[in-house]
């Protein structure tokens, strides 16, 4: 497959919490997307961007790190977001995240994987799809909630297990996100998005 038909997805950890689950679950979705031949995967780390929690006046030249992260997002044709559930919430440093950009995130296709206690991080999903819907980006219909996650640890040490339901639920994501790229990409090539 040609380099121009490849998709290129943003896999983001949206968690900068000391301890935190979310480069595990993250290494698990991008070894799944690696493995399919049309997909370039670059890991958005949110506790290495460096990103200013205070955001700036819209007519303020934006700080080197927020430039550096806003030509990765720009260059991606869909996203996937690794992220926790705190306090019934996702994670403040994924809000700074979404909030500093606009215009890369539209027309967008967006998936989303939770993690957390019993409800795997639904609460934060909910609330990501509003977000993600004002932002004029769409979010995939099928995500992957990781609910008790630490439950699918193997006896080996390896997460998560080969017999873990959740295999097949991001393997689904990953379709349609793949779908909804195509589809949007194809259509940005054609006509601007009228936002």
């Amino acid at each position: 497959m040609s380099d121009s038909h490849r998709l290129r997805v943003a896999v983001i950890i949206g968690s900068t919490r000391v301890g935190r689950f979310g480069p595990t679950v993250a290494e698990w979705v991008t070894a799944k997307a690696r493995r399919r031949h049309n997909l370039d995967v670059d890991v958005v780390d949110l506790a290495e961007t460096g990103l200013p929690d205070r955001l700036l006046d819209e007519d303020t030249t934006p700080p080197p790190a927020v430039r550096a992260v806003a030509g990765r997002l720009d260059r991606a044709d869909a996203f996937a977001v690794v992220t926790p559930e705190y306090n019934r919430s996702f994670p403040a440093p994924l809000k700074t995240l979404i909030d500093w950009y606009s215009r890369e995130w539209q027309a967008k296709p967006v998936t989303i994987i939770s993690y957390g206690r019993d409800t795997g991080g639904l609460n934060a999903t909910r609330q990501l799809r509003e977000i993600f819907t004002e932002l004029h980006a769409t979010t995939v219909r099928d995500t992957v909630a990781l609910a008790d996650y630490w439950t699918y640890f193997s006896a080996d040490g390896t997460w998560p297990k080969p017999t873990a339901e959740c295999h097949a639920a991001v393997d689904t994501t990953l379709d349609q996100l793949v779908w909804w790229a195509v589809a949007l990409r194809d259509a940005r090539a054609t006509a601007p998005y009228p936002a």
